[in-house]
C-alpha cells in the first residue's frame, strides 16, 4: 500500500512527538487522523483532528473510531512522566495498551501498531514510569498483532518540551550538573528520524519489520554532559566559566517538582526524571539502521542545525525562571492576605478608621479583601486555575490602585511605597500569564 491509501491514527496528537509526526506524515501525503484529549489552539485542525478522552474510552469506542476511520496503522505516542493529579502511569502505560490491542483485534482489519516507548532493560527499570512502559511492551508482544515497538533515545526536536527543555535551560546558565550526571551515557536522536522511521513503517505490508523493537538513536556513544555541551555551542555558552552543583541540589529540585506535581504542574525536575537521567539513555540502533537505511544525525548536527535565534535564548533562560515566578506570586497573595487577616489585622483596619470608614464596614472589608488575597494565592497555585487567578490579582491590584487613588491617595507617597510597588507585581502576573503555555 502507499501513502495515497494506507491511513493512519496517532494517539497522543498533541505531545511533542504526536504533534510533530502527525503534520511530518501529512506532509508525505498520509491522510493521519489525530487524537489528543485536548489540542493546543496554536495547532492546525483539520476535519482529522479530534478531542476525545483517550485514556477513559472503552475497547469498544477504539474499535468504532478505527472503523470509522478505516485505519490500516496505529501509532501511540502516549505517556506521562510520574503519577499525579491527572496522571497514572499504570492506566496510561498499561491499562490504555490493553484495550487498545483488543480494539485492533476486534476491528478485524490488518493493522500495524507502531508503539513509541523507552529505552532501556527490565533489569535497570525501578521508576513506576519504566516499569509500566516495559508492561506495555510486553503485552504487545504476546497479543498476536502486528506491532513494532521504537525506543527513542534523547528526543531533540525544534520544539522543546520537557527534558529538552530542561537540557536547553541548562546550557543557558554557567552551571554545570554533577560529574557523576555529566557522565551519564546519553544517546539523542533527532524527531526528523523518528518521523522518518514511522513513515517507512507505515508505507509497507504489516508483515515486514513485525515484530520487532528497535533503538533510535545516533550511533556514537554521547554523555549528557555531551549533549549540553553542544547545546552551548548553539546558545554561545560554551565558554562561559561554570559552577559544578552538588547533588543534593538535584534532589530538592526534584522533590519541590513533586510537591508542584501535587498542585497538576508537571515540571521536567522531578524524582522520576532525575532518577532516568541518572539511568542514562542507551541502546543499540544497529537493527534500526540496518532495516530503513536511515542514518541517524549526530547531537552536533541536531544542536547546530542552525544558530540559537533570540526566541531560543530567552526561551532557555526564561525556562526555569517560570517557577519561580509561580512560586512568588502565590506566597505573595497568599502571606500578604494572612499577615493583614492574622498577625496585623488592627493595622490593617486602622488604615481605614484613620480614612473615617464607617465602622460598620472596617471589619468586613479588611477580613474581605484579606480572604479575596489568600484566595487569588490558592487559585495561582494550581495548575487548572492558574490562568484565571492571575487575571483575578491583576484585576485586584488595578482596583487597589484605583480605589486608593480616590479613597486613601496619601498611600501613594507612604514612606515604604507599597501602592508604587503594586505596579510592578502586576507586570509579573502579566509575564506569568504570556508564559503559562507548556506546548
Amino acid at each position: 500500500m502507499n501513502a495515497d491509501v494506507r491511513k493512519i491514527l496517532v494517539l497522543g496528537a498533541s505531545g511533542l512527538i504526536g504533534c510533530f509526526i502527525t503534520r511530518d506524515l501529512r506532509t508525505r501525503g498520509f491522510p493521519v487522523v489525530g487524537v489528543a484529549r485536548k489540542l493546543p489552539a496554536s495547532h492546525n485542525n483539520s476535519a482529522l483532528d479530534l478531542e476525545l478522552p483517550l485514556i477513559s474510552m472503552d475497547a469498544a469506542a477504539m474499535t468504532r473510531l478505527i472503523g470509522d476511520h478505516r485505519v490500516d496503522v496505529v501509532v501511540n505516542c502516549l505517556g506521562v512522566l510520574q503519577d499525579g493529579p491527572g496522571s497514572d502511569t499504570a492506566a496510561v502505560h498499561r491499562d490504555f495498551v490493553t484495550r487498545l490491542l483488543q480494539a485492533i483485534r476486534e476491528s478485524r482489519r490488518a493493522i500495524r501498531l507502531v508503539h513509541i516507548s523507552i529505552p532501556g532493560t527490565m533489569e535497570t527499570d525501578q521508576t513506576a514510569f519504566s516499569t509500566t512502559k516495559r508492561e506495555g511492551e510486553r503485552l504487545i508482544a504476546e497479543s498476536g498483532v502486528a506491532y513494532t515497538i521504537l525506543r527513542p533515545g534523547f528526543v531533540v526536536a525544534l520544539a522543546a518540551y520537557g527534558g529538552s527543555a530542561m537540557v536547553r535551560s541548562l546550557a543557558a546558565y554557567p552551571l554545570d550538573l554533577p560529574a557523576v550526571e555529566q557522565a551519564t551515557p546519553f544517546q539523542p536522536i533527532a524527531m526528523e528520524d523518528i518521523a522518518a522511521t514511522i513513515a517507512w513503517l507505515a508505507a509497507r505490508d504489516p508483515t515486514e519489520a513485525n515484530g520487532v523493537t528497535w533503538d533510535l538513536m545516533q550511533e556514537e556513544p554521547v554523555t549528557l554532559g555531551g549533549v549540553v555541551d553542544q547545546f552551548r555551542r548553539a546558545l554561545g555558552t560554551r565558554e562561559w566559566p561554570r559552577i559544578a552543583m552538588p547533588a543534593f541540589l538535584l534532589d530538592i529540585g526534584a522533590r519541590l517538582g513533586d510537591l508542584a506535581n501535587l498542585f497538576g504542574w508537571m515540571p521536567p525536575m522531578r524524582t522520576t526524571a532525575i532518577a532516568e537521567l541518572r539511568r542514562g539513555v542507551s541502546g543499540n540502533p544497529a537493527g534500526w539502521i540496518s532495516a530503513t537505511g536511515i542514518t541517524p544525525k549526530t547531537i552536533a548536527e541536531m544542536a547546530g542545525e542552525r544558530p540559537a535565534t533570540i526566541q531560543d535564548k530567552w526561551f532557555a533562560r526564561l525556562f526555569p525562571i517560570k517557577a519561580l515566578v509561580i512560586a512568588s506570586l502565590v506566597l505573595f497573595w497568599v502571606v500578604s492576605g494572612f499577615i493583614a487577616l492574622v498577625i496585623s489585622y488592627d493595622a490593617a483596619a486602622d488604615i481605614l478608621r484613620s480614612r473615617n470608614f464607617p465602622p460598620a464596614l472596617v471589619g468586613p472589608i479588611t477580613v474581605g479583601t484579606s480572604l479575596m488575597d489568600m484566595s487569588i494565592g490558592a487559585l495561582i497555585a494550581f495548575r487548572r486555575t492558574s490562568a484565571f487567578g492571575l487575571i483575578a490579582g491583576i484585576i485586584a491590584s488595578l482596583g487597589y490602585m484605583v480605589g486608593a487613588a480616590i479613597l486613601t491617595p496619601d498611600l501613594w507617597i507612604e514612606p515604604l511605597g507599597a501602592l508604587v510597588k503594586t505596579g510592578p507585581a502586576i507586570v509579573l502576573m502579566l509575564v506569568a500569564l504570556l508564559t503559562l503555555d507548556n506546548r
